[in-house]
């Protein structure tokens, strides 16, 4: 289900028909592999999600952690004492927009540690999550698995129309949904719940949804490689691959 660029942006890209869904099985099936090529060739994942890593100790590194992944955002730390206090972490780069790829620890740390945090790359993260503009008509409790909305189909913060589009990753408080359909008509979403390492949850009527937009030029990619993919004898190799190799994590 997950792709990095959407099946409406596909569509939109070949410029099909609004009621011309006969080749959507071939497109998703495009963006998909186009995804998982953008996302192996990189060693990168453009979609965050929420884990516990554990970093083993490195006597020759004091004060110093390699992450095992990118970065985000983190939320706690621990140590074989206990849990570190976020104050005396600095990431490295500093720069919020990115991910972080080492943290400095300030006086050290015992053993092992385990990170919790969101993993994943963007260029843009403090700007990734975007306000639909749209709520929770009515309260969902964590088994739920469809939401009603104010206007399912209306347009989101930045002017965008849809607000809502199948695949898309979604936000209601800490929990992440991803979108498996939409009924336009009777404003409601069918979701899976809990996605990305994150829990469902209950949630009160008028609660806020924002939505997830991967980084602009990885979604421009895997559309043009869905579209090299849907040609005849599409072959995508050589198309970008100074482009994938400087996003490529080293992994040191």
């Amino acid at each position: 289900m997950y792709t990095i660029a959407s099946l409406h942006e596909m569509r939109r890209r070949l410029a099909l028909a609004a009621d011309d869904s006969s080749a959507d099985a071939d497109l998703l099936r495009s963006l998909q592999e186009a995804s998982h090529t953008i996302e192996s060739t990189t060693q990168r994942r453009y979609c965050p999600r929420l884990a516990t890593l554990r970093v083993d100790f490195d006597p020759a590194e004091r004060g110093e952690v390699v992450l095992p992944d990118d970065l985000l955002e983190l939320q706690a730390i621990r140590d074989q004492s206990g849990e570190i206090d976020t104050q005396r972490i600095r990431r490295l780069p500093q720069d919020a927009d990115l991910p972080a790829s080492i943290l400095q620890i300030q006086g050290g740390f015992t053993g092992a540690l385990s990170i919790r945090g969101i993993w994943g790359w963007h260029d843009r993260w403090t700007t990734a999550w975007r306000d639909s503009h749209d709520s929770l008509s009515s309260a969902i409790d964590a088994d739920a698995k469809t939401l009603g909305l104010a206007d399912a189909a209306g347009i989101d913060a930045t002017g965008a129309s849809p607000r809502f589009k199948v695949g898309q990753l979604l936000r209601i408080a800490d929990e992440y949904l991803r979108v498996i359909d939409i009924d336009s008509a009777g404003s409601q979403l069918t979701v899976l719940r809990g996605v990305n390492g994150s829990t469902a949850s209950a949630h009160a009527s008028g609660l806020g949804i924002d939505s997830y937009a991967p980084p602009p030029a990885i979604v421009d990619l895997c559309l043009r490689y869905a579209e090299l993919l849907m040609r005849p004898g599409g072959f995508v190799d050589d198309e970008a691959p100074e482009l994938l190799m400087r996003l490529r994590r080293v992994r040191l």
